[in-house]
């Protein structure tokens, strides 16, 4: 039978955090998303060689680069080597620090999160560096202003019209 052909059963609706019953943990209805991936914090770019470097990071398998509030990340998307196959923690009592101050009070369990900026590619950042730095730009600004460097943003002063009348 081809594999088209398999029917598979409805998995069941994931209930709204509002909904989850007082007596159960939000975590027994997640996919442990928080626990496929990490993310560290970054200097906010803005040189060309500090894009290059994001640029480098982009050039690894399961790596991308994400904005947030104006901050920047790196994240890595892997899964924790304890992380059941029932999405719980195979170490709860034992688990890092870090696990443990992370609350499902603000946690991803809905799907509806975006970030500011998104980057896969090391072509996004490319796009989006010759964006901010300008054509041949080391730092942001640099293109403007090495391209208008001493001239104004405006059109030269046009020359002045004659007067009519008050010449005769």
């Amino acid at each position: 039978m081809p594999i088209a052909d398999i029917v598979f059963p409805p998995l069941p609706a994931k209930p709204k955090r509002e909904d989850v019953p007082k007596d159960k943990v939000l975590c027994e209805y997640c996919t442990a998303k928080c626990c496929r991936y990490f993310a560290l914090p970054l200097e906010t770019p803005t040189t060309r060689e500090e894009f290059e470097y994001i640029r480098w990071f982009l050039l690894h398998d399961h790596a991308t680069v994400f904005t947030e509030d104006g901050d920047w990340y790196v994240c890595v998307h892997t899964v924790c080597k304890h992380l059941r196959d029932d999405h719980l923690c195979g170490i709860y009592e034992t688990r890092p620090q870090i696990c443990r101050e992370y609350t499902t009070k603000e946690c991803e369990y809905e799907d509806d999160w975006v970030y500011d900026q998104y980057f896969e590619t090391p072509e996004q950042v490319e796009e989006y560096m010759d964006a901010v730095l300008g054509p041949g730009g080391e730092r942001i600004g640099d293109g403007r202003r090495k391209k208008s460097r001493g001239r104004s943003i405006r059109s030269a002063k046009p020359a002045l019209l004659p007067v009519l009348g008050g010449q005769g």
